[in-house]
């Protein structure tokens, strides 16, 4: 095959391995794209959901080349102790902006474990149980996967476990 023909066509610019993955686990879901916001209270309103449906995913490292994903509703706040407790560890951190996206395959603000480098084990708060509808990023600013919280946690294999906490009114 010549060498400028690609052995499989490319996906479209608007793609993102975030919204193939997705695609490709036959789930229900939908693409919303929005400006990038400056706050999850602005991207909510923007993706026009309650602020507790929007998931931030945090990588957190549990030792060498072992890390996951955790799933942290707009709101609430990573509880540590109920993390550390829940997996069995009594140390746990996360990754600085290079490092995540090398276990990634994101850069900080657009990482999701939809269509990551590496398939790790993700932990959903429980809190997304009584939800209609969680958005989780696409994998670039601006993009959000819009989908029912049980479709989300069977595509990713996820854990659902209260690893969350409100967010008090000064820390939000």
């Amino acid at each position: 095959m010549p060498a400028d023909r690609p052995s499989e066509p490319a996906p479209p610019p608007d793609d993102t391995p975030a919204t193939l993955a997705v695609a490709a686990a036959g789930v229900p879901y939908r693409e919303v794209r929005i400006e990038p916001a400056r706050s999850a209270e602005e991207a909510a309103e923007r993706q026009g959901i309650p602020l507790g449906a929007l998931l931030r995913t945090i990588v957190v490292r549990r030792g060498d080349d072992d890390y996951l994903f955790v799933l942290v509703p707009a709101g609430r706040r990573f509880d540590w102790p109920k993390l550390r407790a829940h997996l069995g560890v009594s140390r746990l951190s996360l990754p600085d902006a290079d490092e995540a996206r090398d276990v990634t395959g994101y850069v900080r603000y657009t990482i999701t474990p939809f269509g990551s480098t590496r398939p790790w084990p993700v932990i959903a708060d429980a809190s997304i149980r009584d939800l209609a509808l969680v958005s989780v990023g696409g994998g670039a600013h601006g993009v959000n996967l819009h989908l029912a919280p049980a479709s989300l946690v069977a595509a990713l294999g996820a854990e659902v476990v209260d690893v969350t906490q409100p967010e008090t009114p000064a820390e939000a």
